[in-house]
């Protein structure tokens, strides 16, 4: 198993990138590395850890695509670039899985125009994981599509079921549509088409929820186009950092608070993780024909790590083989 690495991609390239790798590694074995990127770079940070060498290689570029770039433009014209090359790599089945923090749009437009739809896909889309009350709950689509068609929301409830029987191990997981009730009549004109055709898919369809639905925990995947899926992504992590900061603030703010504080330290700690994008980051670009993960911006090293062992997951897990089956 062979995961390619976009290492210059990210507000924190190369070295947070390049850590977060080594650090993957050492966690477990099963799996080798491939840093795309400069070179020169990439080595001078190798050589100041211990890892087995066997287990990175490096593929040098010449060229970045930067949060500035035009997607379009970039994939078409920077072709010696670590993200454009990863993707051809891939493509060309020198790995199994790509991996970048770089720019979102280009990484889009790159899966799409070089490594390409399954067969049978209308518009691809963008899966993240979100806590929910008691569990997990997967976002789709999370930011790829800002309108889509009826037929597109079937497509994103079929990649979601796959992906989160594959990440959960829940053989039928509910699926439920974003709206504004729960009533068959209510919402835009492609949702409530959306709405009826999912009542007829092979799928386990819940039905219509609301926004207060999702972290309630009342199904198991959420889906939506990518303009809501965006917003509501972007409101869960500003309001996770509200809380949590809020929580700090008051548990420092008195000798009494401190020692409550430190009771419930552990549990607070573990209830955190559950919503810190470090550890749940990484989102796979489902209907491509090929295993693409792409992680936030500003990803440091231990979120590379991460998302480098739930694609080792998804790889064994035989995600894209099962969304292909399925369409």
């Amino acid at each position: 198993m062979k995961i390619i690495v976009d290492a210059m991609g990210g507000d924190n390239a190369p070295a947070a990138i390049v850590n977060g790798c080594i650090d993957a590694i050492l966690q477990t074995e099963g799996f080798t590395l491939m840093l795309v990127g400069d070179e020169h770079q990439i080595d001078t940070i190798l050589k100041d850890r211990t890892y087995d060498k066997s287990r990175i290689e490096i593929h040098n570029t010449c060229e970045i695509i930067t949060g500035d770039d035009v997607p379009t433009v970039a994939i078409k014209t920077k072709c010696d670039s670590s993200m454009v090359v990863g993707l051809n790599l891939l493509k060309e089945n020198k790995g199994d899985a790509f991996i970048s923090a770089g720019n979102s749009g280009a990484l889009l437009t790159g899966s799409l125009l070089l490594v390409g739809r399954i067969k049978g896909v209308i518009r691809p889309a963008l899966g993240a994981v979100i806590p929910s009350k008691g569990k997990e709950v997967l976002l789709i689509d999370a930011g790829l599509n800002s309108e889509c068609r009826p037929e597109s929301y079937v497509q994103f409830a079929q990649f979601g079921t796959e992906y989160y029987k594959c990440l959960f191990n829940v053989e039928k997981p509910s699926v439920g549509l974003v709206n504004i009730g729960s009533e068959d009549n209510k919402g835009m004109p492609e949702v409530k088409e959306a709405h009826q055709l999912l009542k007829n898919a092979k799928i386990n369809y819940y039905g219509n929820i609301e926004g207060n639905d999702i972290p309630a925990g009342k199904v198991d995947v959420v889906v939506c186009n990518g303009f809501i899926g965006n917003v509501l992504l972007k409101f869960l992590e500003g309001t996770a950092k509200f809380l949590f900061g809020g929580v700090k603030e008051t548990m420092t703010r008195n000798l009494l608070n401190k020692i409550g504080g430190a009771i419930l330290k552990n549990d607070l700690k573990k209830f955190a993780r559950r919503a810190d994008p470090e550890v749940i980051g990484g989102a796979p670009v489902l209907g491509i024909e090929g295993l693409v993960m792409k992680s936030h911006g500003n990803s440091n090293a231990k979120t590379i790590m991460n998302v480098i062992l739930k694609t080792r997951l998804l790889i064994e897990k035989e995600v894209i083989d099962h969304i292909r089956k399925c369409i």
